[in-house]
């Protein structure tokens, strides 16, 4: 009964936020509370919320002072660099555009930390994807898959956590998946550009005009505010030859919105009011140590990125009023963020209080065919893809994984190998509405997450059934 409850519960929110019946904040509440009375434990759902609350927490403040850490940085400058170098090499081209975030999105991804990641690409593809009038799920799906990928890194979670709950060495289960895993980068690249072509065959190969050369560039970042907002004729414009006309035509895009603009892009000019040029190797060392800290796991995530925020404001803004205009603009990605992961917390507190999750996991590891034992390592790759999307990365290496693992060894199959196919499924689960990352990448982008989880979910999926197959063809699985 709790099998098919839990499946229901499920696929009820997946289906209500991919149809706009409802809003996700709202969904992760109501859904979960409805079918936790269903199942004739109403009485406890206060302590499922209190419970999942309480493990979400740590997480909701790391996102909260990340957000705001990475917003001041944003406002200071730090990535102005980055952002020229990409909008050089994109071109305005939509296939560089696209390959451009899935590059950069693995590039930021060698922290270890997908809301670190989706905020920095986010901030410095959003508003090119904007003036160019591209479209923005597929930033999003591209970032997210590629993240999913790099996400296997020993320290960026799902390793480690395999590493754990099977007694192994973390080095003994990623250093031979890097081929496959490469493979799968390979395969979002590829997928990024033919993405980019079918964007570029919709909306025409594109030009930026004079407002990009090195003399006079606009820098465009998604940032809480600043001077220097750009007019009708900042434009991107179809070349005549391609355009299909004899005349150059201007974009309907959101380029040079102003202050009124809805969806809060703006194009800042290189010298707007929030830069801080003569702080500029003080907020890069900053960044440096923040991320050095955080991989060498020297303090909790959560209070690095506290510190971080309150000393990055601090220095670049010594004015109490300054600090207050900085924390106001980014107060909206704050809130929309962290009110998703509380939301999210009764989802998976009910989830996991009601038992729904381990007679979920329970069931489809036993209907697995006897004559499957052997192939357990493969059968493990293909359970991570749903296991990991449908419940927390804990959820599955800690609850699930050693079961797996067990029926392996009684058909002689290794604990590492089972341990690597366990992996695979981590493009597919970056995506995951359990993920609270993925909100802070909808949020910032302007995304609805049922968009989102429509274009992403068959990409991610494929992604992952790539590394399987190198991880097969390798002998790694």
């Amino acid at each position: 009964m709790l099998t098919v409850l839990g499946f229901a519960m499920i696929a009820t929110f997946l289906v209500l936020i991919m149809m706009k019946k409802m809003s996700p904040i709202a969904a992760l509440v109501l859904i979960p509370a409805l079918f936790c009375v269903a199942v004739g434990q109403g009485a406890q759902l206060g302590d499922y919320v209190i419970e999942g609350v309480g493990k979400l927490a740590p997480t909701a403040a790391m996102l909260m002072f990340a957000i705001v850490y990475f917003g001041v940085m944003i406002d200071v400058g730090l990535f102005d660099p980055i952002v020229r170098g990409i909008l050089r090499f994109c071109k305005a081209d939509p296939v560089r555009v696209v390959v451009g975030t899935a590059v950069l999105a693995a590039i930021v991804s060698l922290d270890g930390d997908g809301s670190t990641t989706f905020m920095i690409t986010v901030s410095a593809m959003y508003p090119l994807y904007k003036r160019l009038g591209m479209s923005l799920v597929v930033m999003t799906g591209v970032a997210a898959t590629a993240n999913g990928v790099m996400n296997t890194l020993p320290w960026g979670g799902p390793t480690a956590r395999a590493a754990t709950a099977l007694k192994l060495d973390a080095s003994d289960i990623f250093v031979p998946m890097i081929p496959a895993l490469g493979m799968g980068l390979l395969f979002v690249f590829a997928l990024a550009y033919v993405l980019g072509r079918r964007e570029r065959r919709r909306i025409g190969y594109l030009t930026l005009d004079e407002v990009l050369v090195p003399e006079t560039e606009t820098v465009l970042v998604a940032a809480g505010g600043g001077a220097g907002a750009g007019t009708d004729a900042d434009a991107p414009k179809k070349s005549a030859g391609e355009s299909g006309a004899g005349t150059a035509t201007p974009m309907a895009t959101g380029a040079g919105v102003g202050a009124g603009d809805g969806d809060g892009f703006q194009g800042l000019d290189p010298n707007r009011a929030t830069l801080r040029p003569k702080l500029y190797w003080f907020n890069a060392g900053l960044t440096i140590v923040l991320l050095t800290a955080m991989i060498l796991e020297l303090l909790p995530i959560p209070v690095l990125f506290l510190l971080g925020a309150a000393l990055a404001l601090t220095v670049n803004y010594p004015n109490m009023a300054e600090q207050k205009a900085r924390i106001a603009a980014h107060a909206d990605n704050v809130l929309n963020v962290s009110g998703m992961v509380f939301a999210a917390a009764v989802f998976t507190g009910v989830l996991t209080g009601t038992g729904m999750v381990k007679h979920m996991a329970d069931w489809l590891v036993g209907a697995i065919p006897e004559g499957m034992g052997p192939h357990m390592a493969v059968v493990t790759g293909l359970l991570s893809l749903p296991l990991t999307y449908f419940m927390s990365n804990d959820g599955f290496y800690f609850g699930v994984l050693p079961v797996l693992a067990e029926a392996g060894a009684a058909h002689g199959v290794s604990p590492l190998e089972i341990a690597r196919a366990s992996l695979v499924g981590q493009a597919l689960h970056m995506s995951s509405p359990l993920v609270p990352a993925v909100y802070v990448l909808v949020g910032m982008a302007k995304v609805e997450f049922g968009d989102h989880t429509r274009f992403t979910v068959k990409w991610a999926a494929l992604t992952s059934l790539v590394v399987l197959a190198a991880g097969i063809l390798f002998g790694i699985i």
